[in-house]
């Protein structure tokens, strides 16, 4: 019935985890759209129970008691011996004990219980043979023999006997004592600990409600969580354009952008080209009014040198050598008043200018853009065309949510875990009505044991007032015949001593003997190999209760004996507050995954994203106005402009002369002409020269106007050349790259497709593998921890071996060496009497020669009489 119970317990507790699913699902929390979810914490119940026994003081009687067993029993565990004979269960070794095999095992075992049989052996000699004993020694003090004499022979050392006798007797008690004292002590800490006892079992008792209590709750959290998975699946398909969308756009991009981006660069590149053409423009205009300026006065400072250097008076050599010579040289030098840089024979670039004004109109930046906005609402493509998907994703999941909520009215976990609860309400109820009748049954014992301690108590009694009277009426100078009273009592307490410890000293070692026999064994066949694990070992042994089960565990509960479920690591598992499922190795029987992986239908929301199919031909990546704009574009003209001659003038300076230099050199050749018409007029046209050298030579060197201009023409030439440069094949291969492109997305684009419908897909079918991964190991780590029943196991052993077992040996422990020292003390005491007893002869000696050293006679006589006596 119970083993029904347990099986309908541990199904309750799996397919609850795997199937129920609250009426009301709580409000999703906010998730990022993919990756890894979070669900948070498992409610964990508190087990108070601390199942750790620390003995204190007495814990190193313990020790000795168990030191003490070793040397009576220091064999190792018997477990073949134990095996063979639970797998015999005595049976054959009874009726048939004289088969070799049972013989074997009967000696194995004799020679196991060696130490325990020969002091059993020893016991029961001291139990016989002490009454015994006792019986002939009164009989044989009666008929005044064996001491029973009231005669003390006096001797020399007599004091000396006195004392020793007196000492060991002393230190006999004393011993004695300490045994009493320790069978107290263990009688006492057995009584003590049993309310110790009573907290262990209330805790475990609550801790196994906390257990039936707290695991439909961590259910019910697993259950709940499932709303986590379900609705970042949700947050998912609504946000399938930036996800999946978002994906394929990113791995299109990679081709697309770079595409994109070349036209788009080259629609900056017409529009540098015709900003660079009208700065041509500009600044062409402005140095070609500037040279032509320079270029009309030079040209009339040279017409009027040239008539001044005609005058007779610079060719007539016969009258002025000099002054002809030094006309021919001024004549000479005029050829090189010219204007170096002749921008006005430069062709202007108007024709150019407008051709890329009319391909501009086109307005090939916003076909661009364009291209770049539809090719960006790929997510909105996606998410368009996914709708169908989605919608039926949503389906599967209120589907599956349903099916859920069916599949866990058929388990009733509840009301399993409600009735495990009223068993354990019933059971410690039951337990605490015992508590009385266990309560009146350790009165009896202790008052038994405590019966025992005071026939050990009365016995030392006895001494110790015997040595107390017999120290304390010592008289040095009476003789035996004459001790006082208090001396004489301490010998006859002596005597009562002995005759009490002839009659309880057996009992005593029949109490011992049987507790020993008891209490050692359980010791050393069970607590010690239960804390070495020997104990598992044993009861792990294949085919021990059933030849046909390997472990008896599954084989009793689940009829499946192969399976790796042992006691050992069922307790060791729930030791270490692993779960139930973990610990019972349900997972072979109940597979959570698969039931799990049927209940969330993975197949057939994976097979959902197979039949997606994305049409991208949508997309247009430039209109056919925008490539027929790159192609006018280079046809413009501007490869045909002469870059060479803009750059050959731009770097030529204003004149082909320095006109201060010449001016000066001219003044000077006029200064070694003879003074007259000619020298004032040639100083004239030197002052000229100088006044276009400072109003229009100088300004075109440093007025930023200019400088500026001869600056602008000079980059948007260099810039114009680079554009210009191959631009027909760049513009070739812009549109190359942009067709390609197209053809990517239109008709090759199904493998980006698949591949990041594939990804998504996982993201979506991860979020339930991940919420199984999670109800499978909370359950095998986190819900219903088994650690009540480890604790329950070590509660057991507490009380079993702590408590019981160990008080019981530390009490025959005491209790037998105050029975062993009875006997010295009964030799001790009866010797002892002797001298504390008054006698009713003693020796006597006459008074003889001195001389006379060999004979002496001793008398007997009667002591004197007084009144007081």
């Amino acid at each position: 019935m119970w083993k029904t119970g347990l099986l309908l317990l541990f199904w309750g507790l799996l397919t609850s985890s795997e199937f129920q699913q609250e009426a009301t699902e709580p409000e999703p929390r906010n998730q990022p759209p993919s990756g890894k979810l979070d669900f948070g914490y498992v409610p964990q119940g508190v087990y108070k129970t601390l199942a750790y026994y620390e003995p204190g003081v007495i814990g190193i009687l313990f020790h000795m008691v168990h030191a003490f067993l070793y040397v009576v029993q220091p064999n190792p565990f018997p477990e073949d011996l134990v095996v063979k004979v639970a797998k015999d269960k005595f049976g054959a070794i009874q009726s048939e004990y004289q088969k070799p095999e049972n013989i074997v095992l009967t000696l194995q075992a004799i020679y196991y219980e060696t130490g325990f049989m020969v002091c059993a052996v020893l016991g029961l000699l001291f139990m016989v043979l002490l009454p015994l004993v006792g019986l002939f020694f009164c009989l044989c003090r009666c008929c005044e023999n064996c001491g029973g004499e009231m005669h003390q022979r006096q001797r020399k050392n007599a004091d000396c006997q006195r004392g020793l006798l007196t000492t060991l007797l002393f230190a006999t008690s004393l011993i004695i004592t300490a045994g009493v004292l320790c069978a107290y002590a263990a009688n006492q800490n057995l009584s003590s600990q049993l309310e110790g006892m009573k907290r262990l079992v209330s805790s475990n008792l609550k801790d196994l409600q906390t257990f039936a209590n707290e695991t439909p709750t961590q259910i019910d959290y697993l259950i709940a969580q499932y709303a986590t998975a379900k609705y970042t699946v949700i947050s998912d398909l609504d946000n399938v354009g930036p996800l999946l969308g978002g994906n394929i756009h990113v791995e299109l991009g990679t081709e697309v952008r770079p595409a994109l981006d070349g036209v788009l660069r080259m629609a900056g590149a017409m529009r540098e080209t015709k900003e660079a053409l009208e700065n041509v423009s500009v600044s062409l205009e402005v140095l070609q009014e500037a040279t032509g300026k320079l270029h009309f006065n030079l040209s009339l400072v040279r017409s009027s040198l040239n008539r001044t250097l005609n005058d007779p008076g610079c060719s007539d050599e016969d009258s002025d050598a000099t002054t002809a010579q030094l006309c021919r040289s001024i004549r000479s030098s005029l050829a090189q008043l010219q204007v170096s840089a002749n921008f006005t024979r430069l062709p202007d670039v108007n024709n150019q200018l407008e051709s890329v004004n009319q391909v501009l109109k086109t307005g090939l930046s916003d076909i661009i853009q364009k291209g770049f906005s539809s090719f960006n609402d790929t997510p909105g493509m996606v998410s368009d065309q996914m709708r169908n998907v989605v919608e039926g994703a949503r389906g599967m999941l209120d589907v599956i949510s349903t099916n859920i909520s069916s599949f866990s009215k058929v388990f009733p976990v509840h009301s399993s875990l409600a009735n495990f609860t009223n068993f354990i309400s019933h059971t410690q109820s039951k337990i605490e009505d015992s508590y009385p009748e266990i309560d009146q049954i350790d009165f009896y014992r202790w008052i038994c044991c405590i019966g025992l301690c005071c026939m050990v108590v009365l016995i030392l009694a006895f001494n110790f007032l015997a040595i107390l009277c017999g120290t304390m009426g010592y008289d040095k100078h009476a003789s035996p015949t004459t001790r006082g009273c208090v001396s004489n009592t301490g010998g006859t307490l002596l005597m009562a001593g002995v005759g009490f410890s002839f009659l309880f000293s057996w009992i005593l070692m029949g109490v011992v003997t049987a507790t020993f026999l008891v209490g050692g064994n359980v010791e050393k066949l069970v607590c010690e190999p239960f804390h070495t694990k020997e104990l598992f070992k044993v009861l792990d042994t294949p085919h021990l209760v059933n030849p046909e089960w390997r472990n008896f565990i599954p084989g009793y509960m689940y009829n499946d004996s192969d399976l790796d479920l042992t006691v050992e690591s069922f307790y060791s598992n729930c030791k270490n507050n692993r779960s139930l499922y973990s610990a019972m190795r349900l997972d072979k029987v109940f597979n959570v995954t698969t039931l799990l992986n049927s209940s969330l239908y993975t197949k057939e929301v994976a097979k959902m994203f197979d039949s997606v199919k994305i049409d991208l031909r949508g997309i247009v990546l430039l209109e056919s106005e925008g490539k027929q704009s790159l192609i006018d574009f280079s046809e413009t003209g501007v490869a045909e402009i002469n870059y060479a001659a803009y750059l050959e003038e731009v770097n030529k300076g204003v004149t082909q002369v320095d006109l201060l230099s010449y001016t000066n050199e001219l003044e000077a050749q006029t200064d070694l002409m003879p003074k007259g018409p000619l020298q004032t007029s040639l100083k004239g046209h030197a002052n000229s020269l100088r006044q276009i050298h400072s109003q229009l030579v100088i300004p075109m060197e440093q007025a930023m106007k200019y400088v500026r201009a001869r600056s602008t023409l000079n980059q948007s030439i260099r810039l114009l050349e680079r554009t210009a440069s191959d631009l027909p094949n760049k513009i070739t291969d812009v549109l190359k790259t942009i067709e390609a492109a197209q053809y990517l997305i239109s008709q090759n684009a199904t493998h980006v497709v698949i591949q990041e419908t594939e990804k998504y897909k996982q993201t979506i079918v991860g979020y339930f593998r991940q919420y199984i991964e999670w109800v499978r190991t909370s359950l095998t780590m986190e819900v219903a921890a088994c650690k009540p029943f480890s604790n329950i196991v070590d509660t057991v052993e507490i009380v079993a071996c702590s408590f019981l077992v160990d008080s019981l040996n530390t009490f025959w422990f005491g209790l037998g060496c105050c029975a062993l020292f009875l006997l010295p003390s009964i030799i001790l005491s009866v010797k002892l009497a002797k001298f504390y007893r008054r006698m009713d002869t003693e020796d006597v000696y006459d008074d003889i020669p001195a001389y006379d050293t060999m004979t002496r006679f001793p008398r007997a006589s009667a002591p004197p009489r007084h009144i007081d006596w």
